[in-house]
């Protein structure tokens, strides 16, 4: 496979697995009922958020899997899209707002993890999950208070 190949592969899986977890776990009725906190962003902040996010989680997949020396780094990568595409389900299908609070702790803690291995090995990778740390930190945080509220 050549590395456009490749690369449109992990924009393909990382954009489109959000897309679709996106599609089918949108918010209904049981959200909009919630209350939130006064922290609680309009509903359009979330597309261009995770867009440009999911952008920057496959470029650092496509890094990783194109990079001989960083199997660590690659089960890591994997195992934060999957947190990441359990999150939505956890909290909008099943509706359980302490379990995806778990999961989304989980899913930080990886991130977290994974900038910290990455520092040194592949600085643009690190650098790419940065904005993602932050806003999962963020959702955490929105997460709970919903927990919290409700």
């Amino acid at each position: 496979m050549t590395k456009w190949t490749i690369r449109i592969a992990f924009l393909v899986l990382a954009m489109g697995g959000g897309i679709l977890i996106g599609t089918l776990t949108a918010p209904g009725d049981w959200y909009a009922a919630l209350n939130k906190p006064v922290f609680n962003p309009p509903n359009w902040v979330f597309a261009p958020v995770w867009t440009t996010l999911y952008v920057l989680i496959a470029m650092a997949g496509w890094r990783q899997y194109e990079t001989q020396d960083t199997r660590s780094l690659r089960n890591l990568w994997w195992c934060q899209l999957v947190l990441n595409f359990l999150w939505p389900p956890v909290f909008f299908l099943v509706q359980q707002p302490w379990l995806a609070l778990v999961v989304i702790l989980s899913l930080w803690a990886v991130i977290a993890l994974f900038i910290r291995k990455a520092w040194s090995s592949d600085r643009v990778s690190a650098l790419s999950f940065v904005p993602y740390f932050v806003w999962v930190s963020f959702a955490s945080m929105l997460n709970l208070a919903i927990a919290a509220l409700n």
